[in-house]
């Protein structure tokens, strides 16, 4: 069963061939720039990340990145920290830069994502007075191609200063263009021109946001239910156009209604991790249900049209 997938538009760049060296960013002067935006399927370098790679060992490599102080999604409400779910978007595109650039899947390929785990150390997450420098330990398990398409599993822990902030893991797989648009077929065309309009979002505060423009749930009919729709011209969440609400959109909507199933006493995720099953249409309504398990631990799960989109559990501190 496919589910999300993270369109890539963007040209096709030369890749490393064997023997090639590996890329570095930083160069004899000390000068630092990020990785090529296409390598992590964004369109604006204030959304790149990465700052450079390189192998450590067999399948296992060492990465830098930089998280910005001010950032106009990935920021708590109150400015004061990163965004866990920044830790989630950084392991994504630690994934993406690594098949691209190191393992040759070609840029014109699309990426589905079937899971996508971290956490992170609220207490390490804090904005200092300098852009966050990020040292990060990724290991790559069965990465390969199976016949035309590619697949694996990633491991990476995310460090400041020295300390753990953040790990996770992502699996995934990476199919042509032509095998995409067969999975898709009409929906997918058609998803793109009819997309539903976007309700009413429940208020900010609720959903652990700042601005009504980052929520993406709209009230359900029952308490511990929303609806999802987000806004589909937000220039993070929807940084280039999808025939399907993007998998960062199902995690961010998890969050939210973590934090919705709190209000108004408020909750602050640590941690989230997601199963994707399906792919979560733009032209049917997707409902999102939230359930407390035990004290800091909610599960969350989406529906449409009678299938379960997605499975979230969502850990942290009330």
């Amino acid at each position: 069963m496919t589910m999300l997938t993270i369109r890539n538009n963007a040209p096709v760049l030369p890749l490393p061939g064997a023997g090639e060296p590996w890329m570095r960013c930083n160069d004899a002067r000390g000068l630092t720039t990020t990785v090529p935006r296409e390598y992590v399927h964004r369109r604006s370098l204030a959304e790149v990340f990465l700052t450079g790679c390189d192998p450590i060992g067999a399948d296992s490599f060492s990465l830098t990145g930089q998280w910005p102080r001010a950032h106009t999604f990935f920021t708590s409400a109150d400015g004061t920290s990163h965004d866990p779910v920044q830790a989630g978007e950084t392991i994504r595109q630690v994934g993406l830069y690594l098949c691209h650039a190191v393992y040759g899947v070609p840029l014109g390929h699309n990426v589905l994502l079937w899971s996508l785990d971290f956490t992170t150390r609220p207490e390490r997450l804090r904005i200092g007075r300098s852009p966050s420098d990020l040292e990060m330990t990724a290991v790559c398990t069965d990465f390969g191609w199976k016949g035309n398409r590619f697949s694996g599993f990633l491991e990476v822990d995310i460090r400041r200063n020295g300390e753990v902030a953040g790990s996770g893991t992502a699996r995934f797989s990476c199919v042509a263009p032509a095998t995409y648009r067969r999975l898709r077929g009409e929906r997918g065309l058609q998803a793109l021109t009819r997309p539903l309009p976007r309700l009413t979002p429940i208020a900010a505060a609720s959903a652990g946001r700042l601005l009504p423009f980052d929520v993406v749930l709209a009230p359900g009919d029952r308490p511990g239910r929303w609806q999802l729709s987000p806004d589909l011209d937000h220039p993070i969440l929807f940084e280039h156009a999808n025939d399907h609400h993007p998998g960062m959109v199902l995690v961010e909507a998890a969050r939210q209604a973590a934090c919705g199933l709190h209000a108004p006493g408020g909750f602050t995720p640590s941690g989230i991790a997601t199963e994707f099953h399906h792919y979560a249409e733009l032209d049917a309504p997707c409902w999102i249900d939230a359930t407390l398990v035990s004290p800091g631990h909610v599960v969350v799960t989406g529906h449409q049209e009678g299938r379960t989109v997605f499975h979230s559990t969502v850990t942290g501190a009330a």
